[in-house]
């Protein structure tokens, strides 16, 4: 006649077995598909640093080639700068817009930081900057006659 506490251990022991197999491979499984994301991360991330590399290779190229004489050139924009150098003036948008040739709603968008003006009217942007109050206020006296 077989042992009962023979026969009962040896079942817990089996269910317990079966149990702890499912929650490991689940666990295998997660791990397996995370080693495969980590290679792929250091695939992506090499290449990453290739094209920076080639990047910066290039770059450093046109800074060496770029003359210096177009440096000075360049205008920076900013559109709390333009918000508040318009309200230096005294000036509406629309007047603003006027004085660029542009729309108010462009002006609004500058500020916005929505939109940012092309390079011809940046250049319009730095003539402005040396202006006054009174002489933006003759030059759309100016423009509306």
């Amino acid at each position: 006649m077989p042992n009962i506490a023979t026969l009962l251990k040896d079942e817990i022991l089996r269910l317990a077995r079966k149990e702890v197999r499912k929650e490991v491979e689940g666990i295998r499984k997660a791990s397996t598909q995370f080693r495969s994301d980590i290679a792929g991360l250091k695939r992506r991330v090499a290449e990453l640093e290739k094209q920076q590399a080639r990047l910066e290779k290039k770059g450093s190229r046109k800074l060496e080639a770029e003359p210096a004489g177009e440096e000075s050139n360049r205008v920076r924009f900013s559109a709390k700068g333009l918000a508040a150098h318009r309200l230096r003036l005294g000036l509406s948008a629309a007047d603003l817009g006027a004085l660029l040739d542009v729309s108010a709603q462009t002006v609004y968008n500058w500020e916005a930081g929505k939109s940012k003006p092309r390079q011809q009217q940046l250049a319009a942007l730095a003539a402005l900057r040396k202006l006054g109050k009174r002489e933006a206020k003759a030059r759309l006296a100016n423009l509306a006659s």
